[in-house]
């Protein structure tokens, strides 16, 4: 990929800042013809740099109460075990962010429920039916001070 410009840096935090902004604001914005900006756009996609566009939700107006940090020590560290850790994890919903770490736990999971009655369900029916389960660490969240999806470029 073409090395990225101080335009395209630009482009970018506009696109973070609001995704459902138009090709001619974009264009207007950067003093860029409609097809340039298109093209820088369309180019920064196919390079993976922007991955997709998403609308950030309220999760207490969705009734989504809890939010708990959860950390996870497996004792069995092969291949097969692990990505069947990771896919019983792809497929649960409430499992919003997922890390592979170093340190005490092996993953750093985000996991969001409605109340605390729901999260327990979620611990007993997924999370204790990890293979090779260790250990459970979970961290929940009184309130939520900072959460940005912007990354900061340029």
């Amino acid at each position: 990929m073409k090395a990225i410009d101080k335009t395209d840096v630009n482009i970018l935090n506009e696109l973070q800042r609001d995704n459902r902004i138009s090709n001619t604001k974009l264009a207007e914005l950067f003093k860029l013809s409609e097809a340039s900006c298109w093209r820088r756009v369309k180019r920064l996609e196919e390079a993976g740099v922007i991955e997709g566009y998403h609308a950030v939700l309220n999760r207490r107006k969705l009734g989504l109460g809890v939010t708990t940090f959860v950390q996870i020590k497996v004792a069995e560290h092969s291949k097969e075990a692990t990505a069947e850790i990771e896919r019983i994890i792809q497929a649960s919903p409430n499992v919003i962010a997922c890390d592979n770490t170093t340190g005490e736990a092996d993953f750093l999971l985000e996991v969001v429920a409605e109340d605390l009655e729901d999260y327990s369900h979620f611990v007993e029916t997924v999370l204790r039916r990890l293979p090779g389960l260790l250990n459970i660490r979970s961290n929940i969240s009184l309130r939520q001070i900072k959460s940005v999806h912007k990354l900061p470029i340029g």
